[in-house]
């Protein structure tokens, strides 16, 4: 966390022809007096509006953020604002609040401004902006005389001042926004062969940040803009090569690992849990053991109630029943059924009947199956005819003969269905009686295999369900007929030709001169394997009902189960999230890692096309500053330096590749010279510093000026930075 910057006490004590030095960069505003060594102010060129959390009022607060204001502000609704878009001022309301800001630190009074201004601006700045700037300062701030100059050609002048570089070279501003290489005759640019790209610190940050968010999608909230921004200029370097940079981390080995950089969050080892003794854990298993056996104590001891009550219910019955039996009229039956609650001889009947099969099922002993409507007649009796030849019987009978045959096949086949459902029923119970015996006796062991069986369960019907619809193992659908010169035959899928054959061949069987479909079991099951839906109904409705019975078991033994789905568990997905919630976190998950990010963010400098920005690189930028140069000028400046300035001129290596860049358009042998300036951060001030404390006032213009020439005047307003008059 930065200082904010204190109110200047000594502003009375400064002379009034001195003017203020407002070095307006596009990431940070550095304000001081003309001719002093240092700016008295240096703060971020940004403005933050959040409300006061006692009033609801609007706030601004401008520079670097301060976490003190937390306690005070609401931020939640608030976000940075920036007067700049692409080194240009375009919000003047931001502007506005900046320049209060800045005036009100450096001592000024509300009532105006005494002071000249030398005011900073990007190359070729637009007409419009320097004219919305004028009215500002002349009309806000009441300021008497104004210029303006290009902040890189003034860190150009003071390193040519300190021997940097020399009075004829190329300079190459890297900002945060934009790029600028403007090619410098005599100490003097030459604008109209500038050349500016929209890329700068800003999108080397932003695209770092969107790197490590993807690659570290759980730690979003610590890469911050601001920390992305801190990690660029610590870590980050230009590659000389870079296509060979990237294939020494391809290949790996200890010249990645050495080039690699950590940055490890904030991490708290778990408390660990002490080893328990064999003495301790023989102690829990005894717990839960003894648990267990309680447990099943009270079941046996609930079930054994049941039995005995329901047991006491079946001898009163049998006592009522014996009753009605013994009664001479119905008006003594009807006295005996009176206190007992039951209206006839028959509800009691069913009420035994109902109490009997409970007791049944409580003891676990088959239930008796319920004679069928069937069963009271022989099909003998029923169904006469079947048994009388053919040869005695009349044509009418012979019909009904034919009709008797299939209901007496019909209700055998009914009967059977009953005995196996019945069965299926009792095997049912059985296993649900197991399965409670399973739990009571081990809960955690019963709950973890009702956890496996339903996430293998899941899995199969996934699996059926791609199956049937042509899905691949990705999930992408198979089309239904491929294209090609086959046949019809070859088109259709396996369960499709075995339907059309089963089609063909019930229409030839009815084609007979008798129709005996229907007289075998196995003509019944023909629909069902004609049905469009032909791939093992009654498997797929088992498989369905025991992946339901399972998730509601869960559901209801253990209140925070998540279902397990088959496509997390077919692909993997489900068994290693469980692998990671089960494993502990340890410091390596907290640590991030800085390899092929630390070059390939500063590459967009040199290939914007990589962060999706159609310009030129900076390479491609000097070669077309050249080709604009004035051809007198031309060798003037490729025999001079080469002058990196601005903030993103910092990264390592950069003058390196400046040198393998600007090689490529030279003659082979050629002397390039590239050079960083001396201070890339404060050299434009402190070039507009000197010039303020001695050729101002000779370039400055007042507001009688401003609206004597007009608006249109400030198109032609340039500084001549080596001496000179306006260049009109």
């Amino acid at each position: 966390m930065k200082s904010r910057p204190g109110r200047q006490p000594d502003y009375g004590a400064i002379p009034l022809q001195c003017p203020i030095v407002i070095d307006n960069g596009a990431y940070h505003c550095r304000v001081g007096w003309g001719g002093e060594a240092e700016p008295r102010l240096s703060f971020r060129n940004v403005l933050n509006r959040p409300r006061h959390r006692t009033t609801g009022e609007l706030v601004s607060l401008v520079g670097d953020f301060d976490p003190i204001y937390l306690k005070l502000f609401d931020f939640t609704r608030s976000s940075i604002r920036s007067a700049f878009d692409q080194n240009v001022v375009y919000q003047f309301e931001t502007m506005e609040c900046i320049l209060d800001y800045a005036f009100d630190r450096m001592g000024c009074d509300a009532a105006g401004i005494e002071h000249p201004i030398l005011l900073t601006e990007g190359a070729c700045n637009p007409l419009s902006s320097r004219n919305r700037m004028a009215e500002l300062l002349f009309e806000t701030y009441g300021v008497p005389s104004l210029a303006f100059g290009i902040d890189a050609v003034f860190g150009y002048a003071h390193n040519l001042k300190l021997g940097v570089c020399e009075r004829d070279g190329l300079l190459v501003n890297i900002g945060h926004q934009t790029t600028h290489v403007i090619p410098m005759v005599a100490g003097e640019p030459v604008l109209e062969a500038a050349c500016r790209t929209a890329v700068g610190g800003f999108q080397v940050t932003s695209y770092l940040k969107r790197l490590l968010s993807l690659q570290y999608p759980y730690h979003v909230n610590s890469i911050s803009w601001e920390k992305s921004e801190e990690l660029k200029q610590e870590h980050c370097y230009i590659a000389e090569d870079y296509h060979e940079e990237l294939s020494i981390f391809q290949k790996g080995g200890p010249d990645a690992e050495a080039k690699t950089r950590y940055w490890q969050l904030p991490f708290i080892p778990p408390v660990q849990k002490p080893e328990q003794s064999e003495e301790e854990l023989a102690r829990k298993a005894a717990i839960k053991e003894k648990q267990g056996q309680r447990l099943r104590d009270m079941a046996n001891a609930k079930r054994e109630s049941k039995i005995a009550d329901l047991e006491a219910n079946v001898q009163g019955l049998e006592y009522l029943l014996q009753e009605l039996d013994d009664a001479e009229d119905e008006k003594q039956e009807a006295s005996i059924l009176l206190p007992s609650g039951y209206n006839s001889r028959t509800e009691a009947q069913a009420a035994l009947t109902k109490v009997l099969a409970s007791l049944r099922k409580a003891k676990g002993q088959p239930a008796e199956p319920k004679p069928a409507e069937e069963d009271m007649n022989p099909l003998s009796e029923r169904y006469p005819l079947l048994e009388i030849p053919d040869n005695q019987l009349t044509a009418e009978q012979l019909k009904e003969k034919k009709k008797q045959r299939f209901l007496k096949i019909t209700t055998e086949g009914r009967i059977r269905a009953k005995q196996k459902r019945d069965e299926l029923n009792l095997q049912r119970e059985r296993e649900l009686q197991l399965e409670e015996e399973r739990r009571l006796a081990n809960p955690e062991l019963y709950l973890e295999e009702l956890r496996t069986r339903q996430a293998e369960q899941a899995l199969r019907v996934e699996q059926r369900k791609r199956q049937k619809t042509g899905a691949g193992p990705g999930g992408t659908n198979a089309p239904a007929l491929t294209s090609g010169a086959g046949g019809r035959g070859e088109r259709l899928n396996q369960s499709q030709k075995e339907r059309m054959k089963l089609l063909t061949t019930a229409a030839f069987d009815r084609g007979k001169e008798e129709d005996t479909f229907g007289m075998n079991d196995e003509d019944w099951q023909l629909y069902k394997r004609m049905s469009k839906d032909a791939d093992d109904l009654d498997e797929d409705d088992d498989q369905d009902a025991e992946l339901t019975w399972l998730t509601n078991r869960l559901k209801e033994l253990d209140p925070t189960f998540v279902p397990s789905t088959g496509s997390n568990v077919g692909n993997g997905q489900g068994s290693s999230v469980d692998l990671q919630q089960q494993r502990p976190l340890t410091a390596e998950d907290f640590r991030i890692s800085l390899g092929v990010e630390r070059f390939r963010c500063p590459e967009i400098i040199m290939q914007p096309a990589m962060n999706g920005v159609d310009r030129a690189g900076l390479g491609e930028a000097v070669a077309s500053a050249l080709r604009r140069l004035p051809a007198q000028y031309r060798d003037q400046v490729m025999n001079g330096t080469i002058l990196l300035s601005g903030g993103s001129s910092l990264f390592e290596g950069l003058d390196r590749r400046m040198i393998a860049e600007v090689r490529k358009t030279r003659p082979l042998g050629a002397d390039i010279k590239v050079v960083k300036a001396f201070n890339p951060l404060l050299d434009a001030w402190h070039g507009a510093s000197t010039f303020a404390s001695k050729s101002f006032e000779k370039y400055s213009f007042t507001k009688a000026d401003y609206e004597e020439r007009g608006p249109e005047w400030l198109r032609y307003y340039n500084l001549k930075y080596s001496g000179g008059g306006f260049s009109r």
